[in-house]
């Protein structure tokens, strides 16, 4: 995992934020990558990882995959991951992806395409 692919999460995060959040974003949600905790950097990496590694060994038929489903991979794997980095996570932080907010649905399925991207080009 490289400090590089969490950075590329981030960007990605930050970048579907401004889009689809309503209103003003809180400061966290678009803290640079040197303001965001060691836990969510690390974090970031692995779930990019996570989906490298899953649009690599579907050979790329994750093109084919609904935005919803995107979403919702990037959602699960980034829950699993504050499972592994909590002991008792805010019940916030790990809602399940029918629970949470349009816009952050938005960016999930953003972060994918981005991880996606990231790797043709």
């Amino acid at each position: 995992m490289t400090t590089e692919a969490g950075r590329i999460f981030r960007q990605a995060w930050i970048a579907g934020v401004i889009r689809h959040y309503p209103g003003e974003p809180k400061p966290g949600y678009i803290a640079a990558w040197d303001d965001t905790p060691e836990w969510e950097r690390a974090a970031a990496g692995a779930v990019f990882e996570q989906v490298r590694h899953f649009i690599e060994i579907s050979g790329g038929a994750t093109r084919r995959l609904t935005r919803e489903q995107r979403g919702r991979y990037v959602a699960t794997c980034w829950i699993a991951q504050i499972h592994h980095r909590m002991e008792n996570p805010k019940p916030g932080y790990v809602a399940d992806y029918a629970d949470l907010p349009a816009w952050q649905r938005e960016t999930d399925a953003d972060i994918f395409d981005a991880i996606e991207e990231h790797m043709s080009g």
